[in-house]
């Protein structure tokens, strides 16, 4: 039986995100923390940042918490801003690009497990 789990926010390490300059990741909850199925994370995306194309082995579910940014999925360019929910499927193209002079935020739910990123530029 899985027990329940707090994590308070100053638990909540953040690191830089290898494929993309002024991106930074903290795991929220995962299997690590006693997650059977799905893993929560929280990233923030720096004013002038930009995420490359790429696709994930797993579908992504999103939500904007903070700011405005352009996220590209397939061949299609989606303004984005605090309270907007986004799905992408696995294997898609996605990117994003956050042009504004404020940061960006936004929580990602993906299946435990592998989430290989696969760079495309």
């Amino acid at each position: 039986m899985t027990e329940p789990r707090i994590r308070r926010r100053e638990e909540i390490e953040y690191e830089s995100v290898e494929a993309a300059d002024g991106l930074g990741k903290g795991v929220l909850i995962s299997d690590e923390h006693g997650a059977p199925n799905f893993a929560i994370r929280r990233f923030v995306l720096e004013a002038g940042a930009a995420v490359p194309k790429h696709t994930n082995e797993v579908e992504h579910e999103q939500y904007v918490l903070e700011g405005e940014y352009t996220v590209g999925i397939a061949d299609e360019e989606y303004e984005v801003e605090a309270g907007d929910s986004l799905l992408i499927p696995a294997e898609t193209v996605h990117w994003y690009r956050n042009e504004g002079d404020e940061r960006g935020a936004f929580i990602c739910a993906v299946p435990n497990g592998d989430d290989e990123i696969e760079l495309l530029e």
